[in-house]
């Protein structure tokens, strides 16, 4: 197996932050890691000269290659190193194309640039940001080995998909004086005699890559002193002040997405802040269920937004006040008023939102491609394309019928505004008496669906992990409950004052300029949470935290590595068990994870993939600290220094408090039993 890093920075570019190369440490990096193989790959260039004095420092193969800003992501593109001139032409034009931050090149222009990509290794960004994905990556399919990620765990799940390329994890790092610790992303892969051509044929089969050389991909390396974890469950023991929080706080650092559960971080102080605060995190978890069930309330608002009918009210009444007038005086009028256009109305147009919405449907229908057997069995494809045709015919003759008539009502309204000034006859105010009928009953409408939003009823009634959520709706009892779902500092007294009459508190609303519309929706009803146990009562303090504990290791799924220390400090043996050991065993099968405990019912009863454990030792009248290391059924755990540890007796002193208090625990549960 042979270790590679094939992603490597040496000079600081626009893409990168600021840093001065260190020849030094890259050689010290190379020597440490005991790594084979490495490539220079800086952003959207390649400094030939560096290259070769970085060649001749190092004892390994050291491949010319360039990081390239794609459309949507990033590639590199690897050399053998044949012919370093041709290789640095083409690079030279990529710096020509990318000189500012932003700039990228196309996959046609990389082809151009490059010619046959087949004889270069062609590495994108794959899951690791920026990432290229969809079409830029069926592009580049033909010419790609491997794609690159930024994690074990993301290394593990693409190894695992059948459906996905082969992984390969680098350090992507950038070696200055100033650098305190090695990278410890690399790959190992079988391939003999390291040539590119080799590492192509290698990537193409997934058995030939791993994380580590002697376990495969059930280990990986976590500190730069060779100290491994498992991709699974990792439980890490200790005695007290022997290392181990230290140790979770090294690896949260070291990782770039670590989700890290500490020490009594769930458990409550003072309870009044705490159940707000629980209740808060609740909500806040629950926000896309609001967003998504206060939607189509949304779109109700939304039409009653824009009406005034204050304003209708004085539009009619202006009609009718200027078409009496104007009967009284039809004797009187003059050469002017008597024209057809001076009292004539505008033509009405409308917004076609349902020849719109019609046409989204049917493009929808046709555009399927999850249920397109179940549409071709029913529907023919090329009758439906026919209807969108005609139908886009229709809404364009609408659309310029609408546009004649603007035309014409400006013609008109012009008229009548001259000939308004060259008489003192009355002239007849324009009213749309249809549109201002219809947004008296959009109003009416919007009240009653309001007043039915605001009845309290339960809306939602979920179980998660033993708990049951239940979401109930209810009338606002506040101003200051709706300036606390505002999130705004803001006050909602005055408004809140006509609460009861929904379209006179919506213009309330509308008179706050510090107010979003847009987030109106969320001021007319209130949405609570309540949290009950299995037995259906409210949950108590200490089942909030066990709520909370459960929420967070489940929210780590959207991290790399799930790190916890001690849960046994917070919460019961029973629980334990039960419940978190199982969900953390359920997340250790995608990730890492590493649980700190001196407790038996985690340590022992979940059953952990690796054991490692931190040691205090006093040498030569200095404090040493120490990771031993090893598999749950070895005899020895190791160190890396050399150094061993019965597994034995680790786990009797972390787990049980040693051998005898075992026994004397064991000899006392049998003197009990029935």
């Amino acid at each position: 197996m042979k270790k590679i890093d094939l992603h490597i920075h040496t000079v600081s570019t626009i893409s990168d932050r600021d840093f001065e190369f260190s020849l030094e440490k890259l050689c010290g990096y190379v020597a440490s890691a005991r790594i084979d193989a490495i490539a220079i790959t800086n952003h959207d260039l390649f400094d030939v000269e560096q290259f070769k004095d970085i060649a001749a420092a190092l004892d390994i193969n050291v491949f010319p290659g360039i990081e390239v800003n794609l459309k949507n992501g990033h590639v590199l593109i690897i050399s053998d190193g044949a012919d370093l001139d041709d290789f640095c032409a083409k690079t030279e034009l990529i710096a020509k194309e990318i000189t500012k931050v932003g700039d990228s090149i196309t996959v046609e222009e990389l082809e151009s640039i490059f010619g046959n990509l087949h004889e270069y290794l062609v590495i994108p960004h794959y899951e690791k940001k920026p990432a290229i994905r969809g079409e830029v990556l069926e592009r580049l399919k033909k010419y790609i080995s491997a794609g690159e990620v930024d994690s074990p765990k993301k290394f593990i799940r693409t190894i695992k998909d059948t459906s996905k390329i082969t992984p390969v994890l680098f350090s992507d790092a950038r070696f200055f004086g100033e650098m305190r610790n090695y990278p410890t992303r690399q790959t190992y892969v079988d391939c003999g005699e390291l040539t590119l051509n080799s590492l192509k044929v290698s990537f193409l089969d997934k058995g030939k890559v791993a994380l580590s050389e002697e376990e495969g991909n059930g280990l990986f390396q976590i500190f730069d002193d060779g100290q491994k974890l498992s991709t699974g469950l990792n439980i890490l023991l200790g005695e007290r002040s022997s290392g181990k929080t230290y140790t979770l706080n090294r690896i949260c650092k070291i990782s770039e997405n670590a989700k890290y559960i500490k020490q009594f971080s769930l458990v409550q102080q003072d309870e009044v802040e705490y159940e707000k605060r629980f209740n808060e995190d609740v909500a806040k978890q629950r926000s896309l269920f609001v967003e998504e069930y206060l939607g189509p309330y949304k779109t109700v608002l939304n039409d009653a937004l824009n009406i005034d009918l204050s304003h209708n009210e004085k539009l009619i009444s202006r009609y009718v006040d200027t078409l009496l007038q104007s009967a009284e005086e039809i004797e009187k009028k003059d050469a002017f008023s008597k024209t057809a256009l001076f009292d004539e109305t505008e033509f009405k147009t409308s917004d076609e939102r349902v020849l719109n919405n019609l046409i989204n449907s049917v493009r929808q229908v046709i555009e399927n491609i999850e249920y397109r057997p179940i549409i071709e069995k029913y529907l023919n494809v090329a009758s439906l394309k026919g209807l969108a045709c005609e139908l886009i015919e229709v809404l364009w003759a609408k659309d310029y019928e609408k546009k004649k008539k603007r035309f014409v009502n400006n013609i008109v309204k012009d008229i009548k505004e001259r000939l308004r000034l060259r008489t003192s006859a009355t002239q007849v105010e324009d009213v749309d008496l249809y549109r201002v009928i219809i947004e008296s009953k959009t109003i009416e409408r919007f009240v009653e669906v309001t007043k039915l939003l605001k009845k309290e009823v339960v809306i939602s009634d979920e179980n998660v992990q033993g708990f049951r959520v239940v979401a109930k709706k209810r009338p606002f009892e506040g101003a200051g409950e709706i300036k606390s779902v505002s999130g705004l500092r803001v006050g909602f007294s005055d408004a809140f004052g006509k609460y009861g009459d929904p379209y006179s508190y919506l213009l309330a609303l509308k008179e706050n300029e510090a107010l979003t519309p847009s987030e109106f929706y969320k001021y007319f009803v209130k949405i609570d949470y309540e949290i009950l146990n299995r037995d259906g009562y409210k949950v108590s303090g200490g089942e909030r935290s066990e709520f909370r504990l459960l929420q967070e290791i489940k929210d780590a799924q959207n991290y790399d590595i799930l790190l916890i220390d001690e849960p046994e400090s917070s919460f019961d043996n029973i629980f334990l068990k039960g419940e978190v050991n199982q969900i953390v065993k359920e997340i250790s099968e995608t990730m890492p994870v590493v649980v700190v405990t001196h407790n038996s019912t985690v340590g022992a009863s979940i059953k952990a993939d690796y054991l490692v454990y931190a040691s205090k030792e006093i040498e030569d009248r200095e404090i040493k600290y120490r990771l031993y290391s090893g598999y749950p059924a070895d005899k020895e755990l190791l160190s890396f220094d050399g150094k061993t540890k019965r597994n034995f007796d680790v786990t009797m002193n972390s787990l049980e408090a040693g051998n005898t208090a075992y026994n004397e625990r064991r000899q006392g549960y049998e003197s009990i039993k029935d």
